[in-house]
């Protein structure tokens, strides 16, 4: 297993900390030093996502025709260690990082070359319908019905715990189509206008005060057919390529052990670095040292042609 850089990826190394030292500005670092959440707040996120699109890097993973970078497993690596070190706050990942990924591998040609730049422009904000309230880790179980209705679906129920679905503009959505066979059939993968008649979104605000997930309800609303992605009842395939973007692909490591440096710093100024925070600090640092090992080895397979497979859950 090779885990050293070349002498071209160190350049690469070199050109992501001079864009960073030039285009992240003080006021999005001093954002990301003070973010409670792993989400950031929708205009920061688009205002370092606009920057990112100027630069070509906003969604690296992408197909280069469709935004994305010809890059090697090892520069994109590299860039999320950089970011991570830099202080950079965070892009909203259900765009990017799950619905475009989801549009690139199952959508039709009208459906990507209409989300895609709008994804990248932040024209769309999405938002994710998965979890219901009996349906959250046995996904599956999920009973938002869409009933057809010609060129549509009629689509009812509610979904809960959805991060942005206050600011989201749309939402892709699993519903069910099909209740008669197992669990997983009868399940369609769906994008849902949030300011359709019907949609309801009520806040659900957390003991710190922000207002981050949601409860959605549905109430009659028409979905044309065009927006379903992939096939009707076959939604689960989709969801399930979805997820390995995901769970997999990103530097954890390294973004975990940049936020302990600045949780002991913040400890050492306020003078309580005493021994029980000291442990519970080192003992952090030494699972979050040990995913970054893992993920060293995850890139390494996936750069002698392997995937990410179980892995993926794994440092999920």
């Amino acid at each position: 297993m090779q885990l050293s850089f070349s002498p071209a990826e160190e350049a690469f190394r070199e050109e992501v900390r001079d864009f960073l030292a030039d285009k992240l500005t003080p006021e999005l670092k001093r954002y990301a030093a003070r973010m409670t959440s792993v989400y950031a707040e929708k205009e920061v996120a688009l205002a370092w996502q606009a920057i990112l699109v100027e630069q070509g890097w906003a969604a690296p993973s992408w197909p280069v025709e469709h935004g994305g970078c010809d890059w090697s497993v090892a520069q994109h690596y590299i860039f999320d260690v950089e970011m991570a070190k830099a202080g950079a706050p965070p892009l909203s990942p259900m765009g990017i990082g799950m619905c475009g990924p989801a549009l690139i591998g199952h959508g039709s040609d009208e459906q990507k070359a209409h989300y895609l730049p709008r994804i990248l422009s932040g024209e769309d904000f999405w938002c994710q319908g998965y979890s219901e309230p009996h349906a959250g880790s046995d996904l599956a179980a999920l009973t938002m019905s869409a009933e057809d209705d010609g060129d549509a679906f009629i689509c009812n129920g509610s979904k809960i715990w959805t991060t942005h679905a206050h600011e989201a503009n749309m939402m892709f959505c699993l519903v069910r189509t099909d209740a008669s066979g197992k669990p997983q059939q009868g399940i369609t993968f769906i994008l849902i206008d949030m300011t359709a008649p019907g949609v309801t979104v009520d806040p659900i605000i957390m003991l710190s005060g922000e207002h981050i997930q949601n409860a959605v309800f549905f109430d009659d609303v028409r979905v044309p057919k065009s927006n379903v992605i992939g096939e009707v009842d076959k939604g689960w395939t989709v969801a399930k390529y979805l997820l390995e973007f995901e769970r997999g692909g990103s530097s954890y490591g390294p973004r975990l052990l940049q936020r302990l440096a600045a949780l002991r710093g913040t400890a050492r100024d306020l003078g309580a670095l005493e021994p029980g925070i000291e442990a519970r600090l080192t003992s952090a640092e030494m699972r979050a040292s040990a995913l970054e090992a893992a993920e060293l080895m995850m890139m390494s397979e996936l750069s002698n042609g392997g995937t990410p497979g179980l892995k993926a859950s794994m440092m999920k």
